[in-house]
């Protein structure tokens, strides 16, 4: 065997890339970005460039598991979101080759506008899920789920966490499987009429039981029991495991990694033990499912009953205080430190175009301008404080023309170019087609710069992207972010504010990061 020390997504990559991968398929977005990367430099052969956004993304890897070859989706949570249709569709599609869906959540929300628990959308979508809880069941796991998608012909969600993604253990590497042959679906059950999906949906219920099963009987569903009779039970999930394991408590522990939740365990915890402390790194998913399997009357406690925090991830510390352990001085120290906000990078484009945006904003008593997901996000924060507003991806442009539909002058959107292709393109056909008086800044860089500079999806075919939408291309304006042409930008914004309609000024300038990067 070959040992390597491994992220929790290169683990993953290379347990895909070993599994028989034919191809990846994602939208970047941390802590699940690194997955893609390695898997473009490692694996050439392997088809992995970028996709538009994450729902595109699904609905390709569903496309290569309908021609019989391997497909793995990454994103991060809030992209489970985005590709939701696809994702709980795709259940009752099923699949022919081995479709897994890879969700990193942010517990913390890190670099995310939310907590959201992707075990929801496994069990909403009645899929199996799998949660590692460290790197070596990061390798092993995916290769199990591509395993378990093809013998059960559906999905499987695969879920880790910052913590697990971005940190790194010793990984044995075993012998890489040859890809699947192409061998294309004939089946009608792709066809979501609904006579066809009523039949595929009860299906996907009768598969409920070896879904199960296969849980029950999973290596890495494990009990493990304390010699004391009243040892308090303990249910550890993913990499909460190892923050139990860390404090070395005296307990019955049941280590779960795979869902459906395996309840003849729950139940064979419970009768060994006084109570449950349920330790899950997201939201009380585990906690709600034991809480029904045992009654009221069987006392459980977790993150809804306060004995671990109702938010945020979980900590060393966190498990310890809820296990009763006191902890020493020494491991709280460094709580007072001051906070240190992200800034944008010296000499970025965005900032010359927040500057000019200010000036102008600033002359209209009534203005609000409305921001999108990505590193220009940062102009909320001082020095500029300039947005009013995010929410989500494309969010900027259809919130600008809501605004200005109930009489707000002027409505200004600012949205990057990656987020722009990603879901802010719809958004603009719609203040098209309603002549909405707005005016969108698409502020490019020419790359997805927050999550490390990956390719943008509409590099180069904004101005045609706009006009092709209806935008007049009298009021497509490009400008070049930089101090010298100042005076330029903020007469160009002044302009097209003034403009009765949708007006798009494009300020297009490299990000930092990627021209040091190319000149280097």
């Amino acid at each position: 065997m070959n040992k390597k020390l491994l992220l929790g997504d290169e683990a993953i990559a290379i347990g895909a890339i070993n599994a028989g991968l034919s191809g990846v398929y994602a939208y970047p977005g941390t802590p699940s970005t690194e997955i893609t990367e390695f898997i473009q430099k490692k694996a050439p052969e392997i088809r992995s460039r970028w996709c538009t956004n994450e729902k595109t993304a699904m609905e390709a890897a569903l496309g290569m598991s309908y021609a019989g070859k391997r497909a793995l989706v990454c994103m991060k949570h809030v992209g489970m979101n985005v590709c939701a249709d696809a994702f709980v569709n795709s259940a009752i599609t099923g699949v022919n080759g081995g479709l897994v869906v890879l969700a990193a959540d942010d517990p913390s929300m890190h670099s995310s506008q939310n907590e959201q628990d992707s075990r929801f959308y496994g069990k909403f979508a009645l899929l199996p899920i799998f949660e590692p809880s460290g790197q070596q069941e990061c390798y092993d796991m995916i290769g199990e789920a591509f395993a378990l998608s093809e013998e059960l012909k559906v999905p499987v969600l695969f879920r880790v966490v910052t913590r697990l993604a971005h940190s790194r253990a010793a990984v044995e590497i075993r012998e890489k499987k040859e890809q699947n042959a192409f061998n294309p679906s004939s089946g009608k059950g792709w066809v979501l009429l609904p006579g066809i999906a009523r039949k595929q949906y009860c299906a996907l219920l009768d598969k409920q039981e070896a879904m199960l099963d296969a849980a029950e009987k999973s290596e890495h569903n494990k009990l493990e029991y304390s010699s004391k009779a009243d040892a308090q039970g303990i249910i550890a999930c993913g990499i909460a495991y190892n923050y139990v394991k860390e404090n070395n408590p005296d307990a019955n522990i049941l280590k779960v990694s795979q869902y459906p939740l395996p309840e003849s365990k729950v139940i064979e915890l419970a009768s060994r033990s006084e109570s449950i402390l349920v330790v899950e790194d997201g939201q009380p998913v585990v906690e709600q499912d034991v809480k029904a399997i045992l009654g009221s009357d069987y006392p459980v406690e977790g993150r809804l009953t306060g004995k671990l925090p109702r938010t945020g991830e979980l900590t060393p510390d966190s498990v310890a205080e809820a296990l009763g352990i006191e902890l020493s001085e020494g491991l709280q120290q460094g709580k007072n430190l001051a906070p240190r906000p992200p800034q944008l990078c010296p000499g970025c484009g965005h900032r010359d175009v927040y500057k000019a945006l200010k000036e102008v904003a600033a002359e209209y008593p009534g203005s609000r301008i409305f921001g999108d997901i990505g590193c220009y996000t940062l102009g909320a924060l001082p020095p500029f404080q300039s947005l009013n507003s995010t929410v989500d991806m494309g969010a900027s442009i259809t919130m600008a023309k809501g605004a200005a539909d109930a009489g707000l002058f002027p409505a200004i959107a600012v949205i990057g170019d990656s987020t722009f292709t990603h879901s802010g393109m719809t958004g603009l056909l719609d203040a098209v087609n309603d002549n909405s008086n707005i005016t969108v800044i698409i502020s490019d860089n020419l790359t997805t710069g927050m999550t490390g500079g990956q390719d943008s999806a509409g590099t180069n075919k904004f101005e045609a992207i706009c006009i092709g939408l209806g935008v007049d291309p009298e009021h497509v304006k490009v400008v070049v972010p930089v101090p010298a042409n100042m005076e330029a930008i903020t007469k160009t914004i002044r302009e097209e504010i003034e403009y009765k309609g949708v007006s798009v000024i494009i300020p297009r300038r490299e990000c930092m990061q990627t021209l040091k990067r190319k000149k280097k």
